[in-house]
C-alpha cells in the first residue's frame, strides 16, 4: 500500500456550510473526505458534468472509480486555522423579481454572514493508494473554490495489529466493522465524521502510537 501524508495550506477563504443559524453560515474545522476526493481527483479518475440537471449528489458513482483502483483519502485534521467574518447583502431588483425583504420570516431574506476559514490556515489528510500516485500540488475546495497548496510526502508503513490512535479524523461509514472502540462525533453534512478515535485491529503504524485502519474505502449511503 502506498500511502502519503498530505498538507494543506489554504491560499484564499474557505467557505462552506456545516450549520445554518439564521442569518449566520458557519464552516466547520474539519475537510471531510468526499469534498477531498473530489478536489485532488477531479478530472483525472472523478468525471463530473458541466451542467447538472438535479440537485440530488451522486456520491457513490462519482466515487466508484476510486475504490475501483484501490485509492481512498481520509479526512483532513485541522492543524493551525483561524476564522474571518464576511457579511453580504443582495441588492433587490424589484423590475424583475418580486422583492423578498423579508421572505416570511423575522429578519431580511438577502442579507447574511459567513463565518469562513481565513487563509495559512493549515490541515492534513492521507491518500491511501494501491499503486503509486503523483498528486497534484494545487487545487479548489468548497463554494469558492478556493485555492490550496498540497504538499505530499511518501510514507514508508508498515502493517501492524492491536490498539492504536487515529492519526485524522475518520468517516465511520469507511472503516471497517470493529475497527472503532471510542471516539467523538463530528456532525457535518453529508456524513458525520468521528474524531480522536481509538481503534484496534489491523493497522498502518505510525509514529506516536498513531495509524489507519487497514482496508478503508468508500461506502457512501445511497440516500447521502
Amino acid at each position: 500500500m502506498h500511502i502519503y501524508r498530505c498538507t494543506l495550506t489554504l491560499q484564499e477563504s474557505l467557505y462552506y456550510a456545516t450549520r445554518e443559524m439564521g442569518t449566520l453560515y458557519e464552516t466547520g474545522r474539519y475537510l471531510h473526505n468526499y469534498a477531498l476526493s473530489y478536489a485532488l481527483f477531479h478530472d483525472t479518475r472523478i468525471q463530473t458534468p458541466y451542467f447538472c440537471a438535479s440537485y440530488r449528489p451522486t456520491y457513490a458513482a462519482d466515487l466508484a472509480p476510486l475504490t475501483q483502483a484501490g485509492i481512498y483519502v481520509t479526512p483532513a485534521l485541522p492543524l493551525t486555522i483561524d476564522y474571518l467574518l464576511a457579511t453580504w447583502k443582495i441588492g433587490q431588483v424589484s423590475y424583475y423579481r418580486k422583492s423578498e425583504q423579508f421572505g416570511g420570516r423575522n429578519y431580511p431574506a438577502n442579507i447574511g454572514r459567513a463565518k469562513e476559514l481565513a487563509p495559512e490556515s493549515t490541515f492534513r489528510c492521507y491518500v491511501l493508494s494501491a499503486v503509486p500516485l503523483k498528486l497534484p500540488r494545487w487545487i479548489r475546495l468548497g463554494k469558492w473554490h478556493s485555492k490550496t497548496l498540497v504538499e505530499s510526502t511518501a510514507l514508508d508503513i508498515k502493517e501492524r495489529a492491536g490498539d492504536y490512535t487515529a492519526a485524522c479524523p475518520l468517516n465511520p461509514l469507511d472503516v471497517p466493522a470493529g475497527a472503532l472502540r471510542a471516539f467523538d462525533i463530528i456532525s457535518m453534512p453529508p456524513a458525520s465524521l468521528v474524531a480522536n478515535a481509538r481503534c484496534s485491529g489491523a493497522h498502518y503504524a505510525l509514529e506516536g502510537g498513531l495509524g489507519l485502519p487497514v482496508g478503508m474505502k468508500y461506502n457512501v449511503m445511497r440516500d447521502a
